[in-house]
């Protein structure tokens, strides 16, 4: 017997967060996401992004025990923005059990339709800098706290109830190659007297002040085309920045000013681009109780971000202007990026999820020995 409940209580909410962990305790490439973060992003009094979402979350039960999750939200600003009527669901997890998947999408199917929406797309979570996609190639590759990590069975439910592909996002593992490449060293030389483009490390006061909100005012220009994605609020931008650039090691932040440009409200430029990563947090956070940070999970993640304890950097977000990528700035950014990831002893840098079609990202790679590793892939179908 299926049952699927509504669930809103702090224990409840605790429990729909660790079922997912307990699902995969055996899988050698999973990782516990962070508690302390996925209990924020659920908290609807936390979470900037209920400015312009709704949300409700469910937990399925087969014969009485835990079996499944998924949280159905409707991001009403993407729907304006992309002139649609989704409903989305994420924080989809369950057992091989076809009854268990089918019984959570009819919730999420249900939600949507009492609230007037006529499609059904995920998994997705609140806003785009959540994670999204399910994935469906590299099982076999370590997850991170930033992307979605699934079983090979979830795809060919959603198939089985009608789903199809909306959109593929690949994450390529690049070698960190001993020398900056000799042709991207060039090309960084010409362009930055060219056009007078420089990198600059930015001090964690500036950050916290208004060049975090001059930073991700560039995001939303960089990304206002990708897939699902509305431009984030100020309220956004500030949680944002005190969770992630207030705790990050800035020598692997890079930003690309005009300097051209000057002001004295900006004597380095206008700020034109951006390249943001982190160690890999994924063993230290294995190292974890269930993702939670106490009594020892703080140590764990302390190491690695203090120092570095891993081989791999998690490449997060890379935005150049579209008039400055036309001139080669991204080679500015990773020659400078480069040049502190050999200084670290990181030997491997796995890409952000970049959508399939974006050429100009994708083409970012062609200097260095790259594969893809994974591929995750939203789903949609109508109600």
């Amino acid at each position: 017997m299926i049952e699927v409940k509504k669930i809103s209580t702090k224990k409840e909410i605790g429990r729909f967060i660790d079922f997912r962990t307990r699902l995969y305790k055996d899988d050698p490439c999973a990782v516990p996401y962070l508690f302390m973060g996925e209990c924020d992003d659920l908290d609807k009094k936390k979470n900037p992004a209920f400015d312009f979402c709704e949300a409700e979350y469910y937990m399925a039960y087969k014969d009485g025990r835990e079996a499944g999750r998924v949280a159905a939200i409707i991001n009403h600003k993407a729907n304006e923005l992309w002139k649609q009527k989704c409903v989305r669901f994420g924080y989809f997890d369950f057992i091989d059990d076809v009854e268990v998947s089918e019984a959570l999408i009819n919730k999420v199917k249900e939600y949507g339709a009492a609230k007037s929406m006529d499609t059904i797309i995920g998994p997705m979570g609140f806003v785009d800098m959540d994670r999204e996609g399910m994935l469906v190639e590299g099982f076999d590759t370590m997850a991170t706290m930033h992307a979605n990590h699934n079983f090979p069975y979830y795809s060919k439910h959603l198939e089985r109830l009608g789903f199809v592909k909306d959109n593929d996002w690949v994450q390529q593992l690049v070698t960190i190659p001993d020398q900056v490449p000799e042709k991207m060293a060039k090309i960084t030389q010409m362009i930055g007297k060219r056009y007078n483009l420089k990198a600059h490390k930015l001090t964690k006061k500036q950050l916290m002040g208004d060049y975090g909100l001059r930073f991700f005012h560039v995001l939303n220009k960089c990304y206002k085309d990708l897939y699902e994605f509305s431009e984030l609020t100020d309220r956004q931008i500030k949680k944002l920045v005190n969770d992630y650039l207030g705790i990050a090691d800035l020598n692997l932040i890079t930003f690309i000013f005009d300097e051209n440009k000057k002001t004295e409200e900006s004597p380095e430029g206008e700020l034109v681009g951006f390249g943001v990563s982190f160690p890999s947090f994924s063993k230290a956070l294995r190292k974890t109780k269930n993702g939670k940070l106490f009594p020892f999970g703080w140590f764990h993640l302390l190491r690695t971000l203090k120092w570095h304890n891993t081989d791999t950097v998690d490449l997060l977000l890379i935005g150049v202007l579209p008039e400055y990528r036309a001139k080669g700035a991204n080679a500015i950014l990773f020659d400078d990026l480069i040049r502190w990831y050999q200084k670290y002893g990181f030997t491997k840098a796995l890409t952000l999820a970049m959508m399939e079609t974006n050429e100009g990202v994708l083409s970012a790679w062609q200097y260095f020995e790259a594969a893809t590793v994974k591929r995750l892939r939203s789903y949609k179908a109508r109600l």
